[in-house]
């Protein structure tokens, strides 16, 4: 059985962590913090809320002076690394919002050791201008790691962590933080990046759209950024994403003999797609080819998803080309049993379909 991300939070954690801060703070007392932290409600707390009881109750430990906790925690973290230790981060984002100018810069101090993409964004809320004004030093540090926190932290949409509404509404400060890492020679902080840039796309496509024209054809890793931050307009089939990426719609090709086999499946079976893309223009032409499934939702009714099945310049004449579908659970979607359409889309345009039947 595959091990859950919670249980990062393990014996060898706990002990490690207590030493490490009786070391740092002789005033802490390891055993009280290890007989606390897991309490009857250990078993049922999910990842975010077991990094937040063990940070409540690491303060609930740590001297009164806010600039002594920091230093302290700052020190222990040193020691370690890896997704559990986001725990430090988050613990200066419960007791320090309010001194900002310490735990602000506490935090581009940590994230080399964890993250502190989620830690930032109360401090962005809270004080947009003078945290903008860090992001801006961030974007300029030796560390990818700093860098990335520029980019990663001010995410509108940022998996996992609150949202920030403000940069939903308005994403042009963060576009502003964005330009200086656009070209960054970290492929780390590049897909940082990319991804801030694709949230920005679900709110404000135009934006993005007028940004990748401003960005393209500067550098190779730049157009890969651009790129990779029009992927959701890209898997919405939006026109002008296409056509900017070169996807035009060649009435001289077409789909044929697109077969579902077979016709009837259970939940942990797949469907095996097999067709024909035919270019007939006499030339190549550079296709994104997707295949779309109209999942059926509990109501009955449907909500499409879209795969990418190839991304290329294609030669004149037939290419066949198969794969599979798997109905299989998965943790994002629940499935339902009915008729399941299956569409091929070449370019933004749907140029085949076909329905397989599913019974759980």
């Amino acid at each position: 059985m595959a091990e859950l991300i919670k249980d990062v939070y393990n014996d060898r954690f706990f002990e490690e962590v207590a030493f490490r801060f009786r070391e740092a703070y002789p005033a802490f007392n390891p055993a009280g913090f290890l007989a606390i932290v897991r309490d009857s409600r250990w078993e049922q707390l999910a990842f975010k809320e077991r990094m937040r009881h063990i940070s409540l109750t690491l303060l609930n430990d740590m001297p009164e002076a806010w600039e002594e906790t920091v230093d302290i925690v700052c020190r222990v973290a040193a020691h370690f690394g890896g997704l559990a230790y986001m725990v430090f981060p988050d613990i200066v984002e419960i007791g320090g919002l309010d001194e900002p100018e310490l735990s602000i810069p506490a935090l581009a101090r940590l994230t080399p050791f964890s993250s502190s993409e989620f830690a930032i964004r109360p401090f962005l809320m809270r004080y947009p201008e003078l945290t903008l004004r860090y992001l801006h030093e961030w974007a300029k540090d030796d560390n990818p790691h700093v860098r990335r926190l520029a980019s990663e932290g001010s995410r509108p949409r940022l998996p996992w962590a609150m949202a920030l509404p403000a940069f939903k509404r308005d994403p042009r400060p963060v576009l502003e933080v964005l330009e200086k890492l656009k070209a960054d020679g970290s492929e780390y902080v590049r897909r940082s990046v990319g991804n801030c840039l694709n949230d920005i796309s679900k709110d404000h496509p135009d934006l993005i759209l007028e940004t990748a024209r401003r960005w393209y054809g500067t550098n190779a890793d730049t157009d890969w950024v651009v790129r990779h931050g029009c992927r959701t307009l890209l898997k919405q089939c939006h026109p002008v994403a296409l056509s900017f990426f070169g996807f035009t719609a060649p009435e001289a090709v077409s789909v044929e003999g697109f077969a579902l086999a077979p016709g009837q499946v259970k939940l942990g079976e797949a469907v095996k797609l097999t067709f024909s893309v035919r270019n007939t223009s006499g030339e190549p032409v550079k296709l994104r080819i997707e295949y779309g499934i109209d999942f059926v939702k509990a109501s009955g009714r449907t909500s499409r998803k879209l795969f990418k099945l190839s991304e290329r310049t294609y030669p004149t004449g037939p290419t066949v080309m198969e794969t599979k579908h798997a109905f299989v659970p998965i943790t994002t979607r629940v499935h339902y049993s009915g008729a399941h359409r299956f569409s091929i889309i070449v370019n933004g345009r749907t140029l085949a379909e076909s329905t397989v039947h599913l019974e759980l």
